[in-house]
């Protein structure tokens, strides 16, 4: 009786488990609307998806978008993309988990390596941008910084850009071979602040290089505050630098705009920007969704309204 029992319950669970998978497969409505995510007009994120999907036009601005999209910061088209079934979003390959569904773009897959190989075709350079020479809070912070931004070109940064998602920029030097050019790393930093900012796409990638690097660099205190690309460049050398919110390093997932490479008219010295890796951006949808890749076509059908429910991209 009691094998009986058991045999009962382990089908059971059997027959659960198998209906489960069946309608997880079988729920996805496609006659479904499709809602749209997209991040504001300043984004880097929103820059290199639009331009990359021949939609240049709504890099800035909203009124060529489909009818009742929604904007979010990259975080929040994460969060939303894990609950919305019916939802699309974009964000960058190094911020992509498990969580969601990254989409392969004209039949490439979104993967390092195939950003890399120059396979995949939505990728977008990260920058970096300092202060001018001088502006520091300190010369300690100033000179840290200048040892920050060697250590971005070495292959110690170039693996922790890689293991973060992003693709480092060729380097064949070592920290231990150029570090002796830096003596500020080899003293006591720990009542230091050096703040940084701008994408908040980068966020992971700098957070990663600022924590291998403080142990490097006298256990100094990396402050991290990312709000976009556009700030970057607002509060570094423009406009909000010497507000409280202002940054010694800025990072844009774009290329700086002519206008941010000058103040007041004077071209900012080449030495106070530069490339720190290149980067894919991934569309996104729920796990749930049966759509697995999309052309360029195709998203910007999405985003212009042309297409306005799953079953113009899903076939029954």
């Amino acid at each position: 009786m009691k094998i009986m029992k058991s045999l009962s319950l382990v089908l059971l669970v059997a027959s659960a488990l198998m209906l489960t998978a069946c309608n997880s497969g079988d729920s996805f409505e496609t006659d479904s609307n499709i809602t749209v995510y997209t991040r504001d007009t300043t984004s880097g994120t929103r820059a290199g998806f639009m331009g990359g999907i021949g939609f240049s036009e709504a890099e800035s601005s909203d009124d060529v978008l489909v009818e009742g999209f929604v904007i979010k910061d990259n975080t929040g088209i994460m969060t939303s993309m894990a609950t919305d079934e019916y939802g699309i979003g974009y964000v960058s390959l190094a911020s992509l988990t498990d969580d969601i569904k990254g989409l392969s773009f004209e039949g490439v897959e979104p993967t390092v390596d195939n950003v890399i190989n120059n396979t995949y075709g939505l990728k977008r350079p990260f920058n970096w941008m300092v202060r001018q020479s001088g502006d520091f809070p300190n010369e300690t912070v100033e000179d840290l910084v200048e040892a920050f931004i060697a250590f971005l070109e070495t292959t110690d940064a170039a693996d922790i850009i890689n293991n973060a998602g992003a693709v480092a920029l060729p380097a064949t030097q070592t920290w231990d071979d150029i570090k002796a050019d830096y003596p500020v790393t080899n003293q006591d930093n720990s009542g230091v602040t050096v703040r940084f900012g701008g994408s908040d796409s980068i966020q992971k990638v700098a957070e990663a290089l600022t924590q291998a690097f403080v142990a490097k660099a006298g256990n100094f205190v990396a402050d991290h505050d990312h709000t976009g690309s556009g700030d970057a460049y607002k509060r570094v050398v423009g406009d909000q630098k010497d507000e409280s919110v202002g940054k010694d390093v800025g990072f844009a997932s774009r290329p700086f705009k002519d206008s941010e490479l000058e103040v007041g008219g004077v071209a900012l010295n080449s030495e106070l920007y530069g490339q720190l890796a290149w980067d894919a951006i991934v569309a996104i949808v729920h796990v749930n969704n049966p759509l697995s890749n999309v052309t360029a076509d195709d998203l910007k059908k999405i985003y212009n309204g042309s297409y306005l429910k799953w079953s113009d991209l899903i076939s029954e």
